[in-house]
C-alpha cells in the first residue's frame, strides 16, 4: 500500500448540468480526492511529496474552465489531469452535487491508475 494524500470537501465552482438553464449559473460542487503517492519524505521537504495546495488550485481551475453536462465528465477530467501532472499512481475522485430537492446530494465516484 502506498502513502496517500486526501483532499476532502474541495469546493468547485462550475457551470454544469444537462439542461442549458442549469448550466447558466455557476454551481458549487464538493470534491473528495484520494491520491496514492510515493512514500512521504523523511527530510520534511515539500519537494519530496505532492503539494496538495497546487493540486487543489489546479482542480478548481480545471472545474471552472468550461461548461460540462455531466459530473462524470468532470470526474474523469480531474483524474486524468492529476495523474498526468503529479507523481500520483492512483486517484479516487468523488464529486457531490446538490441538485435534487429531496436528497442531500447526488454524486459519482471513480478510481483511476497511471
Amino acid at each position: 500500500m502506498s502513502d496517500q494524500i486526501i483532499i476532502k470537501g474541495l469546493r468547485l465552482s462550475c457551470h454544469i448540468g444537462v439542461p442549458e438553464a442549469e448550466r447558466a449559473c455557476a454551481q458549487i460542487l464538493s470534491a473528495h480526492l484520494t491520491l496514492d503517492v510515493p512514500p512521504f519524505p523523511k527530510d520534511d521537504a515539500i519537494e519530496g511529496t505532492v503539494d496538495y495546495k497546487t493540486v487543489s488550485d489546479q482542480v478548481r481551475e480545471l472545474a471552472a474552465s468550461k461548461e460540462r453536462k455531466l459530473i462524470e465528465t468532470l470526474a474523469e477530467e480531474i483524474a486524468a489531469h492529476v495523474l498526468s501532472s503529479f507523481p500520483v499512481t492512483r486517484i479516487r475522485v468523488e464529486i457531490e452535487k446538490r441538485i435534487l430537492s429531496d436528497t442531500d446530494w447526488v454524486g459519482v465516484v471513480i478510481e483511476r491508475e497511471d
